[in-house]
């Protein structure tokens, strides 16, 4: 009898697991009080055509069963580290110390593509993954297998350990393990490792080797995340200790402090966001990835408790990134290894305002992510579009080139520039998209980006649904007021400005439909059933009627080809243009030159005549631009030369989209060109 009370019992957290599971979305917000717009839930927007369409398939077909191969065998060692906490193999963990949060990622991504295509063999695999994870967590709660299984490194010694980073990616997956599949034995491990946390850094503590370790913080974003799925307000508590710490322990000088042994000289200044308290914090510093995570965490926070100091930063922080620090293509992170301020080494990090190098910008993939995972969060909190065209930049751009057109091959560093011969590539830094990159947190990221993106589409309004993200795609879900809203997009955005959007289902008293008319739309036309209403570039066009079947929502946005240029103080792109076409940024590859010809010699006129069309055999099915470019032909030699005449040679070239580049072999590529204003 009481194996058969427990089935039951366990069958019914199941089933209430699977109905909380209907009313969650990817943040679950749902009930956050300080968040204007909410998310859908997970599976209510379906990818049906277009781009993002193709991507997701890719996404379902290819990349993540791909990734996951390569990270349960030999290649990627990140099962095995598992297996080797759990006493199932011999030998320390191998690969970066942070490997277990990036294998967490393909597991969340896994769990996506599960919710679309409801395979069973992918949820047997996770669970037979959660199985070996259980047997690798120490008795009290601790997971971090690279310090579990190497010898000379104890818990809490080193920040380089990366164990809150693995932790935090931990809870996040399975919180939304436990909201697709109604089951708890994913979010079990992650309670358990969330209850030792608490008995480690709560109350807030004053160990000052400890206070450093809100460092990369995923832990934050996690932890909101399993209060929200698990109503237990000491998770949210501890989030904030987290943000709390940032601050109180600052470290100054060129080598470990005495009483501060777990930071490398390395991590010291600004590096890690410990020089200002959030809360005074007003500008990004530091490494991109662990300050957005910082953002993104912080605006979960708030979402929660409203506190106006948590808000305040983050709006500072925000103006600062977008109007100072952001590349065209929405990468962050100028640099690899530099410094901020004076005698501040900073890595893989922002650098000062304008300092936007080109063939040596870093743009780490997971910076890129991190832009748009922090936008999104500012979108639900504010409600505005601003937040929203930057996700969409980073998407088509800096998100997508990290991954190939076969969606196997990777790249860690985006920079804008490449030129044969110019830099010595480090790991990180490479030629060409990698099959396996060493440092992996990239690869999975954008995977579990691509696969998660339908729960972007939207948003629900207090009264109505926010359409953020264009593309082809089926909406089934309820309004907050549980009234269901059935509607289809049908478009070919980005690479063609029309949408059209029809009504299926919906109840009878007015509600809002509120259409994001991107900053970059002007001259932008909306029409209701053939009438028109005001579309203002740079807002959502809300439109607050009664709806019925049928009713058909057509938005046109001219796709004008334009040149974009910088800010003058931009050093190192004074007097250069890139080529922008809706959200989508375009570079010039060699292959797309005549044959000896190098990127430098490209110089592009004013009046280059560019035209757009659509090629859907190439490159997975793409636009093109074409137009006149102008190729120097003077050679000469050393650093300073006496300057003569140039010599041109006009030449009808092809641009690709940025997040194309490198599919075709080696090759030269840039951004921005050098105008030639006649």
């Amino acid at each position: 009898m009481k194996t058969l009370k427990r089935i039951l019992i366990v069958s019914g957290v199941m089933l209430a697991g699977l109905a909380q599971a209907q009313q969650q979305g990817i943040i679950n917000n749902s009930k956050s009080g300080y968040a204007a717009l909410k998310s859908i839930n997970i599976g209510d927007c379906r990818w049906t055509d277009g781009l993002l369409g193709d991507k997701y398939r890719q996404c379902e077909e290819v990349m993540m069963p791909h990734m996951g191969t390569l990270l349960k065998g030999d290649v990627g060692h990140a099962y095995n580290n598992f297996k080797k906490a759990a006493g199932m193999m011999e030998g320390p963990a191998l690969g970066m110390w942070w490997h277990d949060g990036d294998f967490y990622k393909w597991m969340e991504s896994a769990v996506y593509v599960y919710a679309n295509n409801k395979d069973p063999e992918i949820l047997a695999d996770l669970d037979g993954i959660i199985e070996v994870i259980a047997a690798a967590q120490d008795d009290d709660g601790y997971l971090s297998t690279t310090t579990q299984t190497r010898k000379g490194r104890g818990r809490w010694t080193d920040v380089t350990s990366h164990e809150l980073y693995n932790n935090g990616h931990l809870m996040t997956a399975a919180c939304i393990h436990n909201r697709l599949t109604g089951k708890t034995n994913f979010l079990d491990i992650a309670v358990k490792n969330a209850d030792y946390l608490c008995t480690v850094f709560m109350p807030k503590t004053k160990d000052p080797a400890l206070l450093h370790f809100a460092f990369n913080p995923s832990q934050i974003m996690g932890l909101v995340e399993l209060y929200r799925t698990t109503g237990n307000k000491k998770y949210l508590d501890l989030a904030g200790i987290f943000i709390d710490m940032r601050g109180t322990a600052p470290s100054t000088g060129w080598g470990p402090l005495k009483e501060q042994k777990s930071v490398p000289y390395f991590f010291l200044g600004s590096q890690n966001q410990m020089q200002t308290p959030f809360r005074e914090e007003t500008k990004a510093v530091g490494h991109a990835v662990l300050g957005m995570y910082l953002y993104a965490g912080a605006a979960d926070v708030y979402m929660e408790t409203g506190e106006a100091a948590l808000l305040a930063p983050l709006e500072s922080i925000w103006e600062d990134v977008n109007r100072q620090k952001m590349y065209v293509t929405g990468a962050l992170g100028q640099t690899h290894h530099g410094a901020h301020g004076q005698f501040d080494m900073v890595h893989e990090a922002f650098l000062e305002d304008y300092l936007m190098h080109n063939a040596t910008a870093y743009n780490e993939t997971c910076a890129n992510i991190a832009n748009a995972m922090f936008n999104w969060r500012m979108l639900s909190i504010k409600g505005e579009s601003k937040y929203a065209d930057i996700m969409e930049l980073v998407l088509y751009n800096s998100a997508l080139v990290g991954m190939s057109e076969d969606g196997k091959h990777y790249f860690y560093a985006n920079p804008l520039r490449k030129i044969d011969g110019h830099l010595d590539y480090s790991d990180t830094e490479s030629a060409h998209r990698e099959p396996y990159i060493d440092c992996f947190c990239c690869p999975p990221n954008l995977v579990r980006t691509i696969a998660k993106l339908s729960g972007w589409a939207y948003s629900l309004s207090e009264n109505g649904v926010a359409v953020n993200l264009y593309g082809g795609n089926k909406l089934n879900t309820k309004l907050q007021d549980g009234s269901a809203v059935k509607l289809e997009q049908e478009t070919q955005y980005p690479w063609d400005g029309s949408v059209k959007i029809t009504m299926e289902a919906c109840k009878a008293e007015p509600f809002e439909l509120a259409l994001r008319i991107p900053g970059w739309a002007e001259g932008s036309t909306l029409k209701v059933n053939g009438e028109a209403v005001e579309a203002v570039p740079g807002t959502f066009a809300k439109i607050n009627r009664a709806w019925k079947a049928g009713d058909v929502v057509a938005l046109d946005m001219p796709m004008e080809i334009k040149l974009v240029e910088g800010n003058p103080v931009i050093e190192e792109i004074r007097n250069q243009a890139a080529i922008k076409r809706g959200p989508v940024v375009y570079c010039m590859e060699t292959p797309d030159l005549p044959e000896g010809t190098g990127i430098l010699d490209v110089y592009l006129p004013l009046k280059s005549k560019l035209k757009a069309k659509y090629r859907p055999g190439f490159l997975g099915g793409l636009t093109t631009i074409t137009g006149k470019v102008a190729l120097r032909q003077d050679e000469k030699e050393g650093m300073y030369r006496t300057l003569d005449k140039p010599k041109f040679e006009p030449f009808k070239a092809q641009f690709v989209p940025y997040y194309s580049w490198s599919n075709r072999g080696d090759a030269e590529m840039t951004v921005f060109m050098p105008l030639i204003w006649d």
